[in-house]
């Protein structure tokens, strides 16, 4: 007899399972269609001077593309340079107007000096790398970032460089110890140091 009053209550609960399933499935189904649709304007800048490269970005950034990606090295007809890759969706219609500002030298002191300076005017670290310059030789190149549609967050950098990876892991401790946060590493040759690990770190300043 009990089963026969469980039964009903059996297939309302399964019922509504696949419901519930079917409503699940359908906003997956939904969520994909839309990002399926989305569609990607890119925009492929090669340079060996970075000046060049800061003037060509800064004029990507106001017409909505935003920086994505960057390597240093030797192509096919330019030689040495430096390869920036920049996007914006097609479909929205408020992206911000991005700022970029290119940070290159062999002196570590130098960088650590200006990227301070970017970050107090509240641009942000996106990147780095290394590559063959023109006139500086072989430099580490840093990208900074600031969208002119949103208050800007200002921080505090700090720069390591080192030979000796044990080195880079005591100061890399000691730093984080003082809330600042990793976000970059290259390998290159500086001026005076040689082949040396380049390490990034920030802290937000609350203003």
């Amino acid at each position: 007899m009990s089963r026969l009053y469980l039964l009903p209550v059996f297939l309302l609960a399964f019922s509504t399972h696949i419901v519930l399933s079917q409503e699940k499935t359908d906003g997956s189904l939904q969520d994909n269609a839309l990002a399926s649709s989305q569609q990607f304007e890119y925009r492929l800048l090669a340079t060996s001077k970075t000046s060049t490269m800061q003037k060509e970005m800064g004029e990507a950034g106001e017409a909505g593309f935003r920086f994505v990606g960057v390597m240093g090295g030797d192509t096919a007809f330019g030689g040495s340079e430096v390869v920036v890759v920049m996007s914006k969706d097609r479909e929205n219609q408020n992206q911000g107007h991005y700022q970029y500002k290119l940070l290159a030298t062999s002196k570590t002191s130098t960088m650590q000096k200006e990227l301070q300076q970017a970050g107090d005017e509240g641009f942000e670290y996106r990147d780095q790398t290394v590559f063959q310059t023109k006139f500086g030789g072989q430099e580490v190149v840093i990208i900074l970032e600031r969208d002119r549609n949103k208050p800007s967050s200002h921080y505090e950098y700090k720069l390591l460089a080192t030979k000796k990876t044990s080195t880079m892991q005591k100061e890399l401790s000691e730093a984080g110890d003082t809330g600042f946060e990793f976000v970059g590493l290259t390998v290159g040759k500086t001026r005076f140091g040689g082949v040396e690990l380049v390490s990034i770190l920030r802290k937000q300043v609350v203003r």
